[in-house]
């Protein structure tokens, strides 16, 4: 992978990981295209993939830090303890898909853009379902809840598929479960941070008793995949908060469907 693929692929991982259109299909996409798929995938995507987590926590820090502070600084059980009781309880299904079946989600990846297309033609589907439920509510919803947390989690864990918008589908199923869009949104984006800094960390100890696989890769195009997502990464979140907000979720479905369906015929041919 030489620096310059590792740009464009670094770019479009940080303007599709909060939009809802599956920056690991892109990934995939984007690497068939340039004909960089090959073992190194994973590691790569983790990459990137920590890089705009970082900058949710650079967007989002003021939300962040409240909820640090209200968490460690009193004893007494108050409203960001039970966000953050939440956000760990919707972490439960992902964890257990990472420790159990991470073998079998591994494979999915650097496997063709035949399942990516499916997966981007389900996003698609949720994104309208969610969108349509929602404008008929007519603004009605709820607080995230318990019920809600553990659901949206589940989600999550089935997103981890490549084509399948990890953002789209979280917030779509939240949607579903007539949450309200701002609060769904937040939570779509904070309770991805434990467990997407926590795989890169492994990532990083396999790297540092691994040198083959950066060498495979190179320092450079990592370093330059990685800073292009944070950059990236830093628009698009803010970009995809104000999308939520204004129920724009129609037109990045028929993306995702035209996408899907390029994808699908690529894998076939």
């Amino acid at each position: 992978m030489t620096w310059w693929e590792a740009l464009i692929l670094g770019l479009v991982q940080g303007l599709t990981e909060f939009l809802p259109v599956s920056s690991s299909g892109h990934l995939e996409i984007g690497q068939e295209l340039l004909g960089t798929a090959g073992e190194e995938n994973l590691t790569f995507a983790i990459v990137v993939h920590t890089a705009t987590v970082l900058s949710t926590l650079v967007i989002l820090w003021k939300e962040v830090s409240q909820l640090f502070k209200g968490t460690f600084t009193t004893i007494r059980w108050n409203e960001d303890k039970n966000y953050v009781a939440m956000i760990m309880v919707s972490m439960i299904p992902v964890f257990v898909v990472g420790m159990f079946f991470k073998e079998q989600v591994e494979s999915f990846f650097g496997s063709g853009l035949l399942l990516v297309g499916i997966c981007l033609c389900v996003t698609a589907v949720l994104l309208y379902c969610s969108e349509w439920l929602s404008k008929h509510r007519a603004g009605v919803g709820h607080e995230v809840g318990y019920k809600d947390a553990i659901i949206i989690g589940l989600a999550q864990a089935v997103a981890v598929l490549p084509g399948l918008s990890r953002s789209g589908t979280t917030i779509a199923t939240g949607l579903l479960c007539g949450v309200k869009k701002e609060s769904v949104t937040k939570f779509s984006f904070l309770m991805v941070l434990i467990p997407i800094l926590g795989e890169a960390f492994l990532e990083l100890l396999d790297m540092l008793t691994d040198e083959a696989v950066v060498m495979t890769i190179g320092i450079l195009p990592l370093t330059v995949g990685f800073f292009a997502a944070f950059a990236s990464g830093c628009f698009a979140c803010r970009f995809m908060i104000n999308i939520v907000r204004r129920q724009k979720l129609f037109y990045f479905a028929v993306y995702c469907l035209c996408v899907g369906i390029f994808s699908i015929i690529y894998g076939l041919c």
